[in-house]
């Protein structure tokens, strides 16, 4: 029977490493916090990977490890597969998680209630949060590739929560 970790744990973990990297250690400096938060990320995805994969051989191509992270790697840690992958075929590939678990307790609220549809700072200030909370998926994304002996340069985009899409650009 394997371990696990309950997911409001690893949620609170996840909001409360952001905010300390975003709000303490790096107050004034966000790109450096991002760097910080995306190195943990690949230091978890990179150790996952070794363990999620001592049983298997090697993978073959680029395509075989991309397929691996959406199935069985995207099984382990969400409970789900990738719900769907592009590729254009020159070492780009786009990993589409429509209900992205850790995105799934934030929204930004454009009633004009709140005032959001007026003030599109107060917009852009909330996506600058929740952009920040992509970079330790990115950063496991990245390590568990590089594991796989992929290296790679790994983005996200949210446009329409709670779904968030991994863009994934190997280097030749």
């Amino acid at each position: 029977m394997g371990r696990e970790v309950s997911e409001s744990c690893i949620d609170s973990l996840l909001i409360e490493m952001v905010s300390t990297y975003c709000n303490r250690f790096y107050a004034n400096k966000p790109e450096l916090a991002a760097r910080r938060i995306e190195a943990i990320g690949y230091q978890v995805g990179h150790q996952l990977s070794e363990r999620y994969t001592m049983e298997r051989p090697r993978f073959s191509d680029h395509l075989e490890a991309i397929k691996f992270i959406c199935k069985d790697f995207w099984s382990e840690l969400f409970k789900k597969q990738i719900d769907n992958l592009k590729t254009n075929h020159r070492g780009t590939f786009v990993l589409q998680d429509n209900r992205f678990r850790w995105l799934t307790r934030m929204s930004i609220d454009q009633s004009p209630e709140n005032g959001a549809s007026e003030e599109p700072s107060i917009l852009a200030d909330e996506k600058a949060v929740e952009s920040m909370h992509l970079y330790f998926p990115c950063g496991i994304i990245r390590g568990a590739l590089s594991n796989l002996g992929i290296p790679c340069a790994v983005s996200a985009d949210i446009s329409n929560l709670p779904a968030c899409s991994f863009v994934i650009r190997i280097k030749a």
